[in-house]
């Protein structure tokens, strides 16, 4: 299988159920957040993650910081894969790793204006403790490091691409209309998207859902990927 196809924000069972019907290999479930309001809540994540089956998968997206509450928040919600956007410690991470051998983990790269030798930085550090990285989107505006719907420099998730030797999903503003040109620039291991397949209500709209999902898979056809998502993953 040659790239991961993630949607995040689900708000209900029947979403999610769409999601999977369209081919989302991955739906993200945003909880513990600091800029956005959440869709659901825990319990309600809950229940629906249980009904999710494979190929698909669902992945926790959190700002929690400290290794205990990551830890039990993705037991309660039960998933296997995490994705960090908040402020962790190398520390934290580690122990994290130390808790939960057999979570996945993904941790964000924020990309802002010239912060490529930064998140380069970040990569060397944590690229030991996580199995992928994600890019995604700072809004100086509201200070959201995520979800704010806004593409950014594809040159700097490019070059983490090329830096790193573990996958890296692209984020930031994707939708049916540049997704296709997203992934053949960035050669990304995968793709996520949120706002951009949701219609005026806020709600995932299945055919921009669609389109999404066959825009990406005939990109990554054209790759040949360097770093697939191990199969854990999908």
């Amino acid at each position: 299988m040659k790239g991961l196809i993630q949607i995040a924000g689900i708000r209900n069972q029947a979403e999610a159920l769409m999601l999977v019907d369209a081919g989302v290999h991955q739906l993200g479930f945003p909880l513990k957040l600091t800029h956005h309001k959440e869709d659901l809540s825990e319990e309600d994540a809950g229940q629906i993650i249980r009904l999710i089956r494979p190929p698909a998968s669902a992945v926790l997206i959190t700002y929690l910081n400290r290794a205990a509450d990551i830890l039990m928040l993705c037991n309660a919600v039960g998933v296997c894969t995490v994705q960090l956007h908040g402020d962790i410690t190398l520390s934290e991470l580690r122990k994290l790793k130390s808790l939960a051998r057999k979570l996945t983990v993904i941790k964000s790269l924020i990309v802002k204006d010239h912060n490529l030798q930064e998140l380069k930085a970040s990569v060397l550090k944590f690229g030991p403790c996580v199995d992928a990285f994600i890019t995604d989107t700072f809004d100086p505006a509201s200070g959201a490091c995520g979800a704010t719907g806004k593409t950014h420099n594809w040159d700097i998730s490019r070059t983490l691409v090329e830096h790193t030797a573990k996958p890296v999903i692209l984020a930031g503003g994707l939708h049916p209309g540049n997704v296709r040109k997203a992934i053949l620039y960035v050669k990304p291991a995968g793709v996520d998207a949120h706002t951009g397949v949701e219609g005026p209500d806020g709600g995932k709209d299945i055919s921009l859902v669609k389109s999404f999902v066959g825009e990406a898979i005939w990109a990554f056809s054209q790759l040949t990927p360097s770093v697939p998502f191990p199969d854990r993953l999908y």
